[in-house]
């Protein structure tokens, strides 16, 4: 019985892809690959945009991990955040906080993992929010979607930067009337909370948020890139930008594992909307998808192979 309820999310989600594969399956049909195949250096082009966004990503986490005090080599920061893409199909991609099995053993608290994911997360939604808003005053019925992410914002910085988190903290271990397992759970947070301040300082949020900017724009760039396979349209890159902004962050909004479907309707959507008709809009979301989410994940499940490899510890600067 206990197994129950995961046998039953697996059959719902073996259900609903069935369900949306019977209802896309006459546009899927209209798709061809050979406008793909005979334009695959811009699909490889698109390919190192992202792998540029990982670059950015892995200097931003390694500065992350610095300014909390712990210094690592740029191979092993590098390898190690890769490995937590390979869990990025998770709910808000809470799944890559499994790094911390790789810094943990190597002195960094896991509240110092959790700290570094956290504000990592927070900068990419900004990021994401200033990338929406440039096709946001086009599209009016994401608003109230953007308007919900800015107020989240808002108000975790805002607790973050004034609440008194450390008596808090002190509270809460003192505190008899809250459960143990609930006081334990609580406690992590605000620990996690308390060691993000860091990381939000207004020299490192700028620092943090421009690079964001510039690996998601890359991303953002990347989808554009990718339109000009089909030139009977013209997208411009603004568009492409905001595009990319409004899908990502819907669909991490959305708390599906790697927004995947919620995700792709979004970016169809819009681009049917610019012009492109629907089977090019879904060979283009997918290919996009591709690219970026896709990639990232087998990348992940590439360093994870490569880490169990190696049985010695990799050695701090």
């Amino acid at each position: 019985m206990p197994q129950l309820p995961r046998y039953a999310l697996f059959a719902l989600t073996i259900l609903f892809a069935a369900w949306c594969t019977n209802s896309l399956r006459g546009d899927l049909s209209l798709l061809s690959i050979a406008p793909l195949l005979r334009s695959w250096d811009i699909v490889a082009a698109a390919a190192l945009l992202s792998l540029l966004n990982y670059v950015l990503r892995i200097l931003r986490w390694r500065t992350f991990l610095a300014k909390l005090g712990h210094s690592f080599t740029l191979r092993f920061s590098a390898i190690t955040y890769v490995a937590g893409f390979a869990y990025t199909l998770s709910p808000g991609k809470v799944g890559e906080i499994v790094r911390a099995r790789y810094y943990v053993p190597r002195g960094v608290p896991l509240v110092g993992v959790t700290a570094a994911f956290f504000a990592e997360r927070l900068l990419d939604i900004i990021a994401m929010l200033v990338l929406a808003s440039l096709l946001a005053t086009a599209i009016t019925r994401f608003t109230s979607s953007l308007m919900l992410a800015v107020l989240i914002v808002i108000v975790v910085l805002t607790s973050i930067a004034f609440l008194p988190w450390t008596a808090i903290e002190a509270r809460l271990e003192s505190s008899r009337r809250v459960p143990n397992w609930l006081r334990k759970i609580l406690t992590g947070l605000v620990a996690t909370l308390i060691s993000t301040r860091p990381l939000l300082q207004p020299a490192m949020l700028a620092g943090g948020f421009i690079t964001g900017l510039l690996a998601w724009g890359l991303e953002g760039a990347g989808l554009g890139l990718l339109t000009s396979i089909y030139p009977t349209v013209n997208l411009p890159l603004m568009s492409a930008l905001g595009i990319y902004g409004i899908a990502v962050l819907v669909g991490g909004l959305s708390f599906l594992p790697g927004g995947l479907g919620s995700t792709e309707v979004i970016m169809a959507g819009l681009l049917s909307s610019r012009g492109y008709p629907l089977s090019q809009a879904l060979a283009l979301t997918l290919v996009c998808r591709l690219v970026t989410l896709w990639l990232a994940v087998c990348l992940g499940w590439i360093a994870v192979f490569c880490l169990r490899q190696e049985s010695a510890p990799a050695v701090q600067a």
